[in-house]
């Protein structure tokens, strides 16, 4: 004999019904039948809607009633050739009269009782089995239908009675001996207690229905047939790249059921369990599908996690007190009070200093809970010897499980590292004797993260998945996301890093897209976005909330850069070619770095100094590895090295400096160049990182512009410099009369820091530098005499968005 279960949405119109059919025309003749049908999809929903709303005194419930009577009838219709729809519309018919009678009924008293609306419930599955029954018959398929009710005996605690299995075992037996044909249907979820008053086994319990049919009669396996091809490796409402579990122990799937895989309903695998019936999940909709095998043997694998789950709604429960101490039975009292108001706790931790006992319920249970738990205590409470009952609500659980699990170390650090890189916050923590299973309480708002998080670590060994959020797409930006297109292929074979770049926004507008946008149509998609500002942005990035995130700031505005230390706080990781917030006050930048620290995350702005130069980067390796600098001498702006490089007096000052900005190389105001403020704030960075503290003030500046070109517009200021040609030209002439050439060097000399305009003679190192490139020379301990030299282009563009690039890379691999 073969237990087969079909779900609601197997059941949930006439084409499924049909699919249905043809699973069952495709079993071997030789095999017996026995078939459980859940409620059509959706209509146990109704019918809980149905009594409430005649509760409330809503006569709109016979509007509902008036919806399943007709949904019923149509099917009969869709289903059955018309001659022999007589006998199921009008068992279909009298059914939903009965229901009429008991809505009315409540509707009149205003009263629904946990028995009445068992009752209500209990309609679903009675109409769809019923229907489905007539269909086989007008198939000619040698069936009977029987009403579960008659066969499953059941306690009186209505809403998810417990099983009477010595009487229901004896009548099933029974029933099924003394009725020999091929098909046999049940209505699932339905059951009756000793006195015949109908009860039903919870929410899913159609599930439980064939189960208990199954071990009552020692099938030869069970079947639930539902819309996915088997258990998964993860929710895939949650998470995109699940995989199908192919074989698992009966433990591993209570566990994944228990903790909120939606498959199975969790008691079902235990009366198969006990009499060792295998039993497969397998897809209504893609029979041909292996789907999921679950049994007592599971041939070994690699796999040390088999699945993860969650479980939201979750209410926790802290029961405090220095009065707990080394007194015994608190834990005794606590469980006895929530038994006693028939609450099920699902997860339990004690401190080992006795302190606390944390304990985990269905958050609709919450205030019951809270009474019950004072009330046991009031005398301690009195007395101040233990707390109020504190509670925290809007939580989840989350479980890996897997049997390899047990004495494989390092499973939870991974699990830990893995949610704490992304700024998870752990309420509580639990994990059995047996070590087949990790529990975590985590908030509501972070259970989609959470997953796709675990899942990424322990079945995505292909790749990781980075989310960026790119804020300006200007010149920088733009092309940055040239690149980050043209390297998607590499990154994901060379690296395994998919960089999902899910929202792009200038100052105006922001477009989102969850999956990842087209890079190579992303100015389109920005044009059609929403209007955003920069708290709108900031707001908008913490709420999506997604694992692994990245926020680039191509942007050189001081309001985008305040918004870093919020998201550092939520382990977003900063990545910035924006200098303000590495050149702001000193207790601006340590904060930053402090908060960094703090929430495991990377706070990156190599770009600030060279551009795409490792200038940053090599600095902080000197540094970790115990050497110490002495001092620094640099040029720092490509665009002054470009303009004195190519200012030779052939032609105005003004018209080179204009060159430099038409090509890139400048600030949006070149002034910012000109007047060595953004020198001082890449020097202010290097003195920083290399340990110093230091703010910008402390920074002497010898300028060369003019007062007068520095005030007003940027217009102003290019009609000022003609103005102050002959300074310029006196300039250089000075330069040429010694031979030398014009660098604006930065330097910091055993603490003292100066940038300014240098004579430089042929015998320096800055001397060869050319175009827009930049140099800097760091002298140590380790590097007194020669200095290490970093030299290349310091700006533009390209290299610019490169240095954002390799950053973003950097922080993948945090």
């Amino acid at each position: 004999m073969i237990v087969m279960k079909f779900g609601g949405s197997s059941v949930a119109t006439a084409e499924s019904i049909g699919h249905v059919v043809k699973i069952l025309q495709g079993k071997p003749k030789t095999k017996r039948l026995l078939v459980v049908f859940s409620a059509l999809g959706g209509t146990t929903d109704q019918l809980i809607a149905l009594g409430t709303m005649a509760a409330q005194g809503n006569d709109e419930y016979r509007t509902i009633l008036s919806e399943i009577e007709k949904r019923h009838v149509n099917l009969v219709k869709q289903l059955i050739p018309e001659k022999e729809q007589g006998s199921a519309l009008s068992e279909i018919i009298i059914l939903c009269k009965e229901l009429e009678g008991i809505c009315e009924g409540v509707f009149v008293l205003r009263e629904l009782s946990p028995r009445t609306l068992d009752r209500i419930m209990s309609f679903g599955e009675l109409m769809s089995a019923a229907i489905i029954s007539s269909k086989l018959n007008a198939l000619g398929i040698d069936q009977l239908c029987v009403d579960s009710r008659k066969l499953i005996v059941t306690n009186d605690d209505f809403n998810k009675a417990a099983v009477n299995f010595e009487k229901t075992n004896e009548r099933i037996k029974k029933f099924v001996s003394d009725n020999v044909q091929s098909v046999l249907v049940f209505p699932g979820f339905v059951a009756s207690n000793l006195n015949n008053i109908t009860t039903t086994l919870g929410r899913g319990g159609s599930d439980y229905t064939a189960a208990i049919i199954a071990a009552a009669v020692q099938a030869e396996s069970l079947e639930i047939w539902t819309d996915v091809s088997g258990m998964m490796t993860a929710d895939p409402r949650l998470v995109q790249n699940v995989k199908v579990i192919s074989h698992i122990s009966y433990q591993e799937a209570m566990e994944l059921c228990h903790f909120g895989a939606k498959v199975i309903y969790p008691p079902t695998i235990q009366p198969v369990m006990s009499k060792q019936i295998p039993v497969w999940v397998k897809n209504t909709f893609s029979p041909e599908s292996v789907g999921t095998l679950i049994e007592s043997s599971v041939p070994e694998n690699e796999k040390v996690v088999q699945g993860l789950s969650s479980f939201n709604d979750i209410t926790l429960l802290r029961l405090e007190g220095s009065g707990m101490i080394g007194i015994p039975g608190f834990s005794k009292r606590l469980f006895e009070a929530l038994s006693n108001e028939k609450i099920n706790v699902i997860l339990i931790t004690q401190s080992s200093s006795e302190h606390s006992i944390c304990v985990a319920i269905d958050a609709v249970n919450t205030e019951r809970a809270k009474s019950a738990v004072d009330r046991a205590f009031e005398n301690e409470i009195a007395a101040e010897r233990v707390e109020p009952l504190q509670m925290e609500t809007q939580l989840s659980i989350i479980a890996l499980v897997g049997d390899n699990m047990k004495s494989h170390p390092g499973i939870s650090g991974r699990m830990f590292a893995a949610l704490g890189r992304n700024g998870i916050n752990i309420r509580a923590i639990a994990q059995g004797s047996s070590e087949k299973n990790i529990s975590a309480v985590i908030t509501e708002a972070d259970v989609k993260k959470a997953v796709n998080v675990l899942h990424e670590e322990f079945f995505e060994s292909t790749k990781k998945q980075i989310n960026v959020f790119v804020a300006g797409v200007g010149n920088v930006g733009g092309k940055l996301l040239e690149q980050l297109h043209a390297q998607q292929e590499y990154l994901q074979e060379q690296l395994r890093l998919q960089i999902n770049v899910v929202a792009v926004s200038n100052s105006k507008k922001i477009y989102f897209k969850e999956e990842g946008i087209e890079l190579g149509n992303w100015q389109a998609n920005l044009e059609k976005g929403s209007a955003t500002s920069t708290q709108d942005l900031k707001d908008f990035i913490i709420q999506k909330n997604l694992r692994n995130s990245v926020f680039v700031d191509n942007t050189g505005s001081a309001e985008v850069a305040q918004v870093y230390e919020a998201l550092l706080q939520k382990s977003i990781a900063v990545v910035t070619c924006n200098k303000i917030a590495a050149s702001s006050n000193y207790a601006n930048y340590a904060h930053l770095k402090k908060i960094t620290r703090e929430y495991n995350t990377s706070f990156l702005f190599e770009t600030n100094v060279g551009a795409g130069l490792p200038v940053i980067g090599t600095l902080n390796d000197l540094m970790r590895s115990g050497d110490e600098i002495i001092k620094i001498e640099a040029v720092l702006s490509g665009t002054l090295n470009f303009v004195f490089n190519n200012y030779d007096g052939s032609r105005p000052f003004a018209e080179v400096v204009k060159q430099a900005q038409d090509e890139g190389y400048t600030e949006p105001d070149p002034r910012l160049d000109l007047s060595g403020v953004d020198v001082m704030r890449k020097l202010l960075i290097l003195a920083r990182e290399a340990g110093f503290v230091m703010d910008i003030d402390e920074i002497d500046n010898n300028g060369f512009m003019p007062e007068q070109c520095m005030t007003g517009t940027v217009e102003n200021f290019y009609e000022q410099m003609k103005v102050h040609e002959p300074h310029f030209k006196a300039i250089l002439d000075e330069a040429n009369k010694m031979n030398c050439r014009l660098k604006f060097v930065a330097s910091l000399n055993n603490g003292k820091a100066s940038v300014g305009l240098q004579h430089i003679p042929s015998t320096h190192d800055l001397y060869h530098l050319y175009g827009k490139d930049n140099v800097v020379l760091f002298y140590t301990k380790r590097y007194p005499a020669q200095p290490l030299v970093i030299k290349g282009a310091g700006a533009g563009a390209e290299v610019t968005a490169s240095g954002i690039f390799a950053d973003v890379i950097r922080a993948a691999r945090v």
